[in-house]
């Protein structure tokens, strides 16, 4: 690549539920690119997607899809086959990663604390409750909030799931609390958030909405709290492989201590809006968000 630019593709938009959002975190990308230095190409992924890819020759691929297809590992295997260095986690560890009921198994085996959960039927879940309430109703294999229930205490009966719900769902033991997140960047934990959503709960919304959630950063917690959490990013970071930047979401019981923390997920390709989390924490050390892209675009691989 010597005597030229690099020409880095951002890959963005796709077919999940997650669509918008991924439209926004890549052209935010592409734009904070293009400031540092790289010539940039957008590509609204789609079934003709390799064909684009090879008629961008592209030197690096910037993945800020979000959801299934380019979050799964899918988009990633396309990548590896046309052997074209990528950002983010590689093939196994995005589908772990999106894949909660599996996640969860690799995070427990690696003694990060989890919720009980299990996989479940639809009409399981709509004929009874599956667990004593409270409890969570959710997808295995969607991200940002989307499609989640929560059955309450007081809950005359089970969930009533929407037309379009799966037939196979995560129901998860609720995990009452403040919700905390931290980044990891390569082999650093970076920091912790602390998410004051102002819509009862950090649904779509509230993750994507200006003004649907208040970010204290860093989080007013004990210390000892705090680097539970960054332990535990950087464990469940290495325990499914990831690489480059992922992000875990936590809920923390504060009457419990340290002993209230738990893991729900871990985001491979978390988003990159005007509202997100990761370029918050990257500033805080420091790090503007062209020099946290270009570190992405540098620290992209193939075959690993």
């Amino acid at each position: 690549m010597s005597g030229r630019t690099t020409r880095v593709a951002v890959l963005m938009g796709g077919w999940s539920a997650e669509r918008e959002v991924s439209l926004v975190s890549g052209a935010e990308s592409a734009k904070a690119l293009r400031n540092a230095g790289y010539d940039v190409i957008e590509i609204d992924a789609g079934p003709d997607l390799a064909q684009r890819l090879s008629e961008a020759a592209p030197d690096v691929v910037f993945n800020a899809l979000h959801g299934r297809g380019g979050e799964d590992g899918c988009v990633q295997g396309l990548l590896e086959v046309m052997r074209l260095p990528y950002t983010h986690s590689g093939v196994l560890a995005s589908a772990l990663a999106m894949d909660k009921v599996r996640a969860k198994e690799v995070f427990a085996a690696a003694g990060v604390p989890v919720a009980e959960g299990r996989l479940v039927c639809r009409a399981e879940v709509e004929a009874s409750h599956p667990m004593e309430p409270p409890y969570v109703v959710k997808p295995y294999n969607e991200g940002s909030s989307v499609g989640v229930y929560i059955v309450h205490e007081q809950a005359n009966g089970p969930a009533r799931l929407e037309a379009g719900a799966p037939d196979m769902l995560l129901v998860e033991r609720y995990a009452p609390g403040r919700e905390l997140t931290a980044a990891v960047m390569g082999d650093r934990a970076l920091a912790v958030t602390d998410i004051v959503s102002t819509t009862g709960w950090y649904d779509y919304t509230a993750k994507y909405s200006p003004g649907g959630s208040r970010h204290i950063l860093p989080a007013e917690i004990p210390d000892d709290v705090a680097e539970a959490c960054r332990a535990h990013a950087l464990a469940c970071h290495r325990a499914l492989g990831c690489r480059g930047v992922s992000r875990t979401d936590f809920r923390w019981d504060e009457a419990k201590g340290v002993d209230g923390l738990i893991v729900l997920e871990v985001n491979t390709q978390p988003g990159l809006t005007p509202t997100s989390l990761i370029p918050e924490q990257a500033a805080l050390l420091g790090i503007d968000f062209p020099a946290l892209c270009r570190w992405m675009v540098e620290d992209a691989s193939c075959g690993r």
